[in-house]
């Protein structure tokens, strides 16, 4: 059988980067999960747990250059876009739908609209969102204008779509020298929002409008194309235990408490700005030169690497779910921990269901049915 084939055998992963991606979701999780019992940005109890975005915009910088660099004498444009939508777009579909399964379920005065909206319009968002394109405000059906209002973290994922399409379209032709100068470019309009902007950090990026926009973009240049610099300039570290000090690096610099207040918010962008633009490409360094020696680490970062993508994206209806029932029977922080870790536990059951299940049955299917031409 002879095969013209857009199908390229997929590399060899990192396997530590696959663990810590894994790490880095198991916190978002969490963090929305007590998100629920803090007030306001100042009080958050896992203060920059919203940095594990940023984070996964490094680390999938890093493995497309990884994976892709080095093809384009072999698959065209559409190969590649091809190829992202068979790893991407099921889970994308999945999260939509397990948002209008709970939408229902979420009614609150946080979330004003949901008693108010149709059926019929909640379907149109759920079909809307298959597509991950974002909608207006106006057309919310929860009240906190998300442009994607069935699954508020699908937001990272359009972000992310936008970066591979200026990677396909330019960026992949820049030498190290220009991508060097854009990364850097980056870096400075980073610093100018965290350090110089109205909020002393990056939370944002989820609306469709100028200034959650210019977040959402602002968040997404840097790391995203200083991971594909780091890549390409194959400067790993090499240290024992490798997994382990990424992995309590990761947790520290997510727990860390709000700096300064109110009134210093430039103290909190510093931070920021050192965490995103030097500690979380050391992470990935040190975590892409390291190996795993033990057959239980293996198994470990595989297991929480190949969960980590599912997890994101579908565990936010349950968050939603959470806040209406904390909020709908005014439950104080202690007892409602104890459904926090229910929450936690059946958002990892849920995922590891759709990933076993759906994900990896869908993307063999699609590989065959797209990617391979006999």
């Amino acid at each position: 059988m002879s095969k013209n084939t857009t199908y390229l055998e997929t590399k060899g992963h990192y396997q530590i980067l696959d663990g810590l991606r894994g790490v880095a979701s198991l916190f978002v999780v969490a963090f929305h999960i007590l998100e629920t019992y803090s007030g306001d940005r100042f009080h958050q109890i896992i203060n920059h747990g919203y940095l594990a975005v940023d984070f996964f915009f490094l680390l999938s910088g890093f493995v497309v250059a990884y994976a892709y660099d080095d093809r384009w004498g072999k698959m065209t444009q559409w190969d590649f876009y091809k190829r992202r939508l068979v790893r991407l777009q099921p889970m994308v579909i999945m999260g939509s739908i397990i948002g209008a399964v709970f939408f229902y379920t979420q009614g609150c005065a946080m979330f004003p609209l949901i008693n108010e909206t149709p059926v019929w319009k909640m379907l149109l968002i759920m079909l809307i969102g298959f597509t991950l394109i974002p909608i207006r405000p106006s057309l919310d059906i929860r009240g906190w204008q998300e442009m994607h209002p069935l699954n508020g973290p699908a937001w990272s994922l359009f972000f992310e779509y936008v970066a591979n399409i200026l990677y396909a379209l330019v960026i992949r032709r820049f030498s190290k020298t220009l991508l060097a100068v854009f990364v850097f470019l980056s870096a400075c309009l980073l610093i100018h929002f965290t350090v110089m902007g109205p909020q002393g950090d990056v939370i944002g990026g989820w609306t469709v409008d100028k200034p959650q926009l210019y977040i959402g973009f602002t968040r997404l240049l840097y790391p995203f194309f200083a991971g594909m610099l780091l890549c390409r300039m194959g400067k790993l570290i090499h240290i024992k235990g490798a997994f382990t000090v990424c992995s309590i690096l990761i947790a520290a610099i997510l727990c860390v408490p709000r700096i300064g207040g109110p009134d210093h918010l430039w103290m909190n962008g510093i931070y920021e700005s050192v965490c995103i633009i030097i500690l979380f490409p050391l992470i990935v360094a040190i975590g892409a030169g390291g190996t795993l020696k033990s057959q239980s680490s293996i198994r470990v970062c595989k297991f929480i690497g190949d969960l980590s993508y599912p997890l994101y994206i579908t565990h936010y209806p349950l968050i939603y779910f959470h806040i209406a029932w904390v909020q709908n029977n005014k439950v104080p922080m202690a007892p409602g921990l104890f459904a926090g870790l229910g929450i936690f536990v059946a958002s990892i059951a849920i995922a590891y269901a759709c990933l076993k299940l759906y994900d990896e049955p869908v993307r063999e299917w699609l590989k065959k049915r797209v990617l391979i031409k006999k």
